[in-house]
């Protein structure tokens, strides 16, 4: 549910990918749906744009009851309801990420595995390691050394396999805007 403003503004708090339905809330249950010519939808996909659902106060549409040109139209339609908020219906949240990025967090999580679990093998040569029978280190050691507050940024993953996939994706610091 989410708030309209005087405007017919509805703010949505997740992007939109696409909207179903959109319903007035009232006070004995939701009323139905509005057709969707009654309201227009942008999505913060799009450059510019905000996550939200405008409704129509300017128009009507005669085949719906209560909503036609003589009886004030879509605005004369809210007012008679007085639905201070809507029930808005769809898809919502971020896109899929891209494949070379899945791909990439797959393999940075098979070489973090691959650095954490040490293997049998390196059990045997080294008698620190404590290693139960899924092959976790359960050593724990107190240390008395307090971490460093400062955190150095990292241009690696420290995968060469995966900076490789994640190259377009990186955050260079570029100006893309000549003259900024």
């Amino acid at each position: 549910m989410a708030d309209v403003a005087p405007g017919g503004l509805v703010i949505l708090p997740r992007r939109v990918r696409t909207v179903t339905a959109v319903q007035p809330v009232l006070e004995a249950d939701d009323g139905a749906a509005i057709p969707s010519t009654a309201y227009r939808v942008t999505s913060s996909k799009v450059l510019g744009q905000i996550d939200a659902v405008h409704l129509a106060w300017g128009g009507w549409d005669d085949l719906v009851a209560g909503a036609e040109s003589y009886n004030g139209g879509w605005l004369g339609l809210w007012e008679r309801w007085g639905a201070e908020q809507v029930k808005v219906s769809g898809s919502f949240g971020d896109d899929e990420a891209p494949l070379l990025v899945a791909q990439g967090n797959a393999l940075l999580a098979a070489h973090l595995q691959a650095q954490a679990a040490p293997s049998d093998a390196d059990a045997a040569q080294d008698p620190s390691l404590q290693v139960d029978d899924e092959g976790n280190n359960v050593a724990i050691e107190d240390t008395d050394d307090a971490p460093s507050d400062v955190v150095d940024p990292s241009p690696s993953t420290g995968s060469t396999q995966v900076d490789a996939l994640l190259v377009g994706y990186m955050n260079r610091g570029y100006n893309l805007i000549g003259g900024v």
